[in-house]
């Protein structure tokens, strides 16, 4: 039998882990991590380096310098897994001052997730900058560990009903636990290598840059796992110690 205080628990935490997951997988599945917002190109030498820039970042090798460029001088937008600009729907490009926008993206392979940064972005002479290199590594692998462990919290929690126990509850509260401080650290991850990026290719003139609602989400989502770990735990424990005194009890 179980208290209805622990049952309350219990389905608020169910309820928080489920929003913190679909948080997490909406955050990793989009572009809106951060967002480049750079003036209006002028004059036809500019429009022509633009569009050699968009051609590049479309068809070209892969390659972190260009795709930066291209990101910072199109309003671009950068996710876990997706690089995005803003491009006329229409040609010829910048013609007319009212033309519609369109976001164009490309996604990032495996590969080229792992592939190294270097100290100076597009020089592979310039040497591997590790420290960039493995920030980067984990802000795409981190997420997917911390989904990973809610799906092995959620098909314990599944045996657990089925078996009518709360005995595994303390375990699959430190597993939530630990998700909230994937995530977390995923977010750390990329505001840092972010940062690391623009030192050492500066930003043109003009060219701001923001936080996208993916990396709020993925932030808010971290709170959320470790606020459901906390009722797991504490769930976990009051009917631990309750169930040893009920036992006491019926001994004496």
């Amino acid at each position: 039998m179980v208290d209805n205080r622990y049952a309350t628990a219990l389905v608020i935490a169910c309820v928080l882990s489920v929003l913190a997951t679909v948080y997490l997988s909406v955050a990793v599945g989009t572009q809106h991590w951060y967002q480049y917002s750079s003036p209006a190109v002028r004059g036809e030498a500019n429009v022509s380096e633009v569009r050699s820039l968009y051609e590049e970042f479309m068809d070209g090798e892969f390659d972190e310098k260009t795709y930066s460029d291209t990101l910072f001088r199109l309003n671009g937008t950068l996710g876990l897994w997706w690089r995005c600009v803003h491009v006329p729907a229409n040609a010829p490009w910048y013609k007319d001052p009212d033309t519609k926008m369109v976001l164009e993206c490309r996604s990032f392979t495996i590969p080229q997730q792992l592939t190294p940064k270097y100290k100076e972005p597009g020089n592979h002479n310039s040497g591997e900058d590790m420290l960039r290199t493995y920030l980067w590594r984990c802000q795409f692998l981190l997420p997917l560990v911390s989904l990973a462990l809610v799906v092995l919290a959620g098909l314990t929690g599944s045996c657990a009903c089925l078996c009518r126990s709360l005995a595994p509850t303390l375990g699959i509260g430190v597993l939530h636990l630990l998700a909230g401080l994937c995530s977390l650290a995923t977010v750390c991850c990329y505001l840092a290598g972010l940062d690391l990026l623009h030192r050492v290719s500066m930003l043109p003139d003009k060219v701001d840059g923001s936080l996208g609602w993916s990396l709020y989400l993925a932030l808010i989502s971290s709170p959320l796992h470790m606020m459901a770990a906390a009722l797991l735990v504490w769930a976990a424990r009051s009917h631990s110690q309750n169930y040893y005194r009920m036992t006491a009890y019926r001994v004496a």
